[in-house]
């Protein structure tokens, strides 16, 4: 009798993971449903894995790998070339599988042929597999929202067909591979939720999730590729520095130092490292500034001399900007970024990622954000309201923000009505390093140590 080809292949990877292994695998044991197979993939691990896995390898069901050291994409994409299943999910050897997962959301697949992936909610849960918190996510599409959130890369059931259609996996990404099959797919397929926590997903000092650097990279190269094609259709992407004499705790804050460098051309240099931005203007009530831009031969460098009544603090920078649009003649569907002096650890990456996320939510306006982790309150007739009360459920749409002044970028037909950001605003992440702001002798003193600090860690 030939064997039952499965409907659903669920794989484990592993990078020493090995005192997490046995739990994450008695998880698919004990599933509800019958009809899967499991591969699990060990990658380089140096602690007892290999030991754990053994333990399973007479269940025919299981099928064992070893790799050396390919990277969490890079067996994303075995398991999806082994895969014998219709559906295939991925179990991160931290993690554990509710048993009900597989029969939910293979029911749901069954059942809605046009759709391609599906994804449950999860509880987080820490080392010691105690929970504590439930991520509750909004139905997709039940909101006109500006976009929805990409699932954890590590429980959606996909239909195996699909991904292999898409190429798989980017392997030369450290990060995000949920937000990349995410974007390959939103275009094409339809994808759907289920307001059930059917995963527990682990928490601990180890996590890839705890590698910030590596998640900011891996996501604006996905936004890079995402929009490379519909750029041209955004242009001109101009970007306005904007100084003034006056008003700050110092005259000509963009003549101060921070390690031998003026504020400016850090502020200029970053922009000419962009190969996207087609100007860059520099916007200041005093003509002196124009001595630091001589030592530039870019052509893209402007010089727009600012009305000192546009530049006191209460005064909005739109006036300024709506002037650049007119003096230079650029066209009202072009894109105009905002980068302050004042902002000094802000990357070039960061200035893209703005016209990135624009671009590819086809918004009015984006803005770098801080995601406020810390109880907020608003003054009612009772006392203080919690703006974002604690609660077991935490919901993507109950997260709180703070714009961090350090870059914007907007359609240049915002500007004309007076509004510096349109309706449909979108948001992007920005680091706390780079969300930095000098606004103070004592901010500037911190600055220069930050910047000595920086410098050093890059010899």
């Amino acid at each position: 009798m030939a064997p039952v080809t499965p409907l659903i292949s669920v794989y484990i990877a592993s990078h020493n993971y090995g005192k997490f292994l046995t739990q994450a695998i008695e998880s698919v044991l004990r599933q509800s449903f019958d009809n899967w197979e499991l591969l699990i993939i060990d990658d380089n691990s140096v602690d007892n894995t290999q030991e754990v896995m053994n333990r399973y390898r007479g269940d025919q069901r299981i099928r064992l790998f070893t790799t050396e050291g390919i990277g969490l994409h890079g067996v994303c994409n075995l398991a999806l070339k082994e895969a014998s299943g219709e559906y295939i999910i991925r179990l991160d050897g931290d993690d554990i599988f509710d048993e009900q997962i597989l029969l939910v959301l293979s029911n749901y697949l069954n059942k809605h042929p046009d759709i391609a992936l599906v994804f449950p909610d999860y509880y987080l849960i820490d080392e010691f597999s105690d929970i504590f918190a439930h991520e509750k996510r909004q139905k997709l599409y039940s909101n006109n929202h500006a976009f929805d959130m990409p699932p954890n890369g590590a429980c959606f059931l996909a239909r195996t067909r699909v991904l292999r259609e898409l190429g798989g996996y980017r392997e030369d990404l450290a990060a995000q591979d949920g937000y990349y099959i995410w974007n390959k797919l939103i275009g094409k397929h339809k994808c759907a939720n289920i307001n059930l926590p059917l995963y527990y997903y682990r928490r601990h000092g180890d996590n890839l999730t705890n590698k910030s650097s590596r998640i900011f990279e891996a996501r604006r190269q996905i936004k890079r590729e995402t929009v490379l094609l519909h750029l041209d259709d955004f242009r001109p992407f101009t970007a306005v520095i904007p100084c003034r004499r006056n008003y700050d705790f110092v005259p000509d804050l963009w003549k101060q130092k921070i390690n031998s460098r003026c504020m400016i051309n850090n502020a200029v240099e970053k922009c000419i490292e962009s190969k996207i931005l087609d100007q860059i203007v520099v916007a200041c009530d005093n003509p002196d500034i124009q001595e630091q831009l001589c030592e530039y031969t870019d052509p893209r460098i402007k010089f727009f001399l600012r009305d000192q009544r546009e530049t006191i603090r209460s005064e909005s920078v739109v006036p300024t900007l709506d002037r650049i649009i007119s003096e230079f003649s650029l066209s009202p569907n072009g894109v105009t970024i905002v980068s302050y002096v004042q902002a000094p650890f802000v990357t070039t990456d960061t200035l893209e990622e703005a016209i990135f996320t624009l671009v590819m939510h086809n918004a009015d306006c984006s803005v770098g954000v801080e995601e406020i982790d810390r109880r907020t309150y608003q003054r009612s007739s009772f006392g203080l309201r919690p703006l974002n009360p604690y609660s077991d459920v935490s919901s993507d749409f109950h997260k709180i923000y703070a714009e961090t002044r350090t870059v914007l970028a907007t359609r240049n037909y915002n500007l004309k009505t007076g509004s510096l950001t349109g309706a449909k605003v979108v948001n992007f992440l920005v680091s706390k390093d780079e969300s930095y702001m000098i606004d103070s002798e004592r901010s500037f003193q911190i600055a220069g140590i930050i910047g000595a600090q920086k410098r050093v860690l890059a010899l």
